[in-house]
């Protein structure tokens, strides 16, 4: 195995924290998948990131610069001032020796570690901003290109959704199920990454750090009736509408938003596909947004192609809540909306 390089390495931390382009997210990508040691960097880099993940996002003041560099200017001539005033005293004391060569440097040491301290608690703060927006940005045209794969897909299908036919009574909430029945509702956006209309890797949000990023072979893909697992994709999709019978969805027209990041209600679903799924909701529950962001909000996908960052759960339209079902508290993973004005993204 070939060792990594330091261009190689640097450009690993840059993956991390969020900053490289498409084409070196590639490269990086496929060099975790082939190296160990790329693999194994990039695990601790973002274990060694992770904490920041609790810091709340701090929105950068107008004229950040401006003022950090005042602030800078201002912090190194009080300490000079104070330089100046201690080693008058200690040439009264005694004009050379090595006492105040010590407590100059000692004295330029401070000045520059109180530099430091002023610099870092305005650039971490602006850092984790950065790459909380770059995040936001980065699932936005994900979901742009998913919008535009159901386009294409309903183009080639005369107009119909990408959707599996199901039965009623079938659970939607057993994503990486391989059975020939259909048993969740993301087997209907597998389609697009199956036949090639997405890019399988942009059912991942960036800002989910669960996440995990699809490496397969398209040949292979044909095999799958389904994503291979949850963590394969961290967005939800709108069920198919009211529509119980076993023919695919028609075209979405009228409807609003279509997909979203991950449903806060099922982050957490059975491994096991024999147990059962029971949910209560409760007051948190329906306060919650999406973890895909930190709780922030969710990017949403709307019918006609565009997406827009809520920061709360209701349709825009119909103020109808996105992650819940109308007249819905008790959830087993069976129900479906009973009225076109629903808007229900699952699972």
């Amino acid at each position: 195995m070939q060792q990594l390089t330091i261009e190689q390495k640097n450009l690993i931390f840059d993956y991390c924290i969020g900053i490289t382009s498409e084409s070196q997210a590639a490269q990086v990508e496929e060099l975790i998948f082939s190296n160990s040691e790329a693999a194994e960097l990039s695990k601790q880099i973002k274990a060694s990131l992770s904490p920041l993940d609790t810091v709340a996002a701090i929105e950068c003041p107008d004229k950040l610069v401006e003022r950090t560099v005042e602030s800078l200017n201002k912090i190194a001539q009080e300490s000079q001032k104070g330089l100046e005033h201690l080693l008058a005293k200690e040439q009264i004391k005694a004009r050379t020796g090595p006492k105040t060569i010590l407590l100059k440097n000692l004295v330029q040491l401070a000045v520059a570690a109180a530099i430091i301290l002023a610099f870092t608690g305005t650039y971490f703060p602006s850092m984790r901003n950065l790459r909380v927006r770059s995040w936001e940005q980065q699932c936005e045209m994900q979901l742009k290109r998913v919008g535009q794969g159901l386009a294409n897909y309903q183009a080639d299908h005369a107009g119909l959704m990408s959707s599996v036919a199901r039965a009623d009574g079938q659970p939607w909430w057993k994503v990486g199920y391989q059975g020939k029945e259909n048993h969740s509702n993301t087997r209907n956006v597998w389609l697009l990454a199956k036949q090639g209309y997405v890019t399988a890797t942009d059912f991942v949000c960036p800002g989910k750090r669960q996440g995990r990023v699809l490496k397969f072979d398209p040949a292979k893909a044909k095999n799958y009736n389904d994503f291979p697992s949850r963590r394969y994709i961290t967005y939800s999709f709108r069920i198919n509408s009211c529509d119980k019978k076993t023919k695919p969805q028609k075209n979405i027209k009228g409807r609003r938003i279509i997909m979203s990041d991950l449903n806060p209600l099922f982050e957490r679903l059975p491994r096991n596909f024999d147990k059962a799924l029971t949910l209560k909701l409760n007051a948190e529950l329906l306060k919650l947004n999406s973890a895909n962001h930190n709780r922030r909000g969710q990017n949403t996908l709307f019918c006609d192609g565009s997406v827009k960052f809520k920061t709360n759960r209701t349709a825009d339209v119909t103020a109808d809540d996105i992650f819940t079902l109308q007249n819905t508290d008790f959830y087993k993973g069976t129900e479906l909306p009973e009225r076109e004005t629903d808007a229900f993204l699952a699972p």
